[in-house]
């Protein structure tokens, strides 16, 4: 494959919105254009560089920092990147957007109340109980995007819907690029 043809999705919206839904669906169809993907979950990421996370304003500048160079990294080796992350500034994605050529942002739509009924890692309950302050959404602002490339609304979208106009869109911002065109079969 040549390198390229990689490029970078992210999924940003509110916790629970549906991103790692939609990353699940997202990744066997990307896959099945004979690109190779590589999710990058915040939680997960999070496990290893913030082991014991405070959630701070100086701690998330530094892990979405980071997140972004790791997907860049992927990227300039061949490897197409979904970001599963709420990257609740802005100013996080921009950064990505900067250090990756071919990006797309998506904008993962959710109402606020829909999120938190469909919050199993209990992220609003710990906000709402006083265990956590920062709570995007909640206690501290989630700045959604302004242009995305793609916005899909999970209350009227499946997950494998979603997908598949995440990869329409990525087929068509590819397509008008010529200097970052992936080579779908």
């Amino acid at each position: 494959m040549n390198r390229s043809q990689a490029f970078a999705i992210w999924l940003t919206g509110l916790p629970a919105s549906g991103k790692s839904t939609i990353a699940a669906a997202l990744r066997p169809q990307l896959e099945q254009l004979k690109l190779s993907v590589e999710v990058l979950e915040s939680d997960a990421v999070r496990r290893i560089l913030t082991p014991t996370p405070t959630y701070s304003q100086a701690e998330r500048d530094l892990f979405y920092r980071a997140l972004a160079f790791m997907g860049a990294r992927l990227v300039a080796h061949g490897i197409t990147v979904i970001f599963d992350a709420t990257a609740n500034k802005r100013a996080y994605r921009d950064f990505a957007r900067g250090l990756i050529p071919a990006f797309i942002e998506v904008a993962v739509e959710c109402p606020l109340g829909l999120a938190m009924q469909r919050d199993y890692k209990g992220t609003y309950l710990r906000g709402q109980c006083g265990e956590s302050s920062t709570v995007p959404g909640l206690q501290d602002s989630y700045e959604s995007p302004i242009h995305p490339e793609v916005r899909i609304d999970t209350t009227q979208l499946s997950a494998t819907d979603a997908a598949r106009a995440v990869l329409e869109a990525v087929k068509g911002t590819f397509t008008e690029d010529s200097t970052h065109t992936p080579q779908f079969p």
